[in-house]
């Protein structure tokens, strides 16, 4: 049964345009979910927490937390904030998200990893 595999991100992120060169120069097919056109839920973060932990979802390198006040980088301290953050502010989620027959495999680009995950 062939894999289903869904990369989350944001079309100009850089680690997001390398993936998916990635995956398409090995013809691995995936669905592009667009963070900024269709943004995400409660049910998909649920879902992802289940995977990997809350964390490392949250990219607390990029420009979007170092631009928000510290009363919203509180709110990250606890699940249920951190999820209305990544909500509200989707390019604060670590990208891609690399989401494989409905489970998290990995978040962020490493070609290391994804010879392994897609081999």
């Amino acid at each position: 049964m062939a894999k289903t595999t869904v990369v989350y991100g944001i079309p100009n992120c850089d680690s997001v345009k390398k993936a998916r060169v990635w995956l398409e120069e090995r013809g691995v097919p995936f669905e592009f979910h667009d963070f900024k056109k269709a943004g995400v839920n409660e049910q998909l973060v649920q879902d992802w927490l289940k995977d990997v932990p809350v964390d490392q979802l949250i990219n607390k390198r990029g420009t979007t937390w170092r631009g928000l006040s510290d009363v919203h980088k509180a709110e990250a301290d606890t699940t249920a904030g951190a999820i209305a953050l990544m909500i509200h502010k989707p390019s604060i989620i670590k990208r891609p998200v690399i989401v494989v027959n409905g489970r998290v495999k990995t978040l962020g680009f490493s070609a290391e990893q994804y010879e392994t995950l897609f081999a």
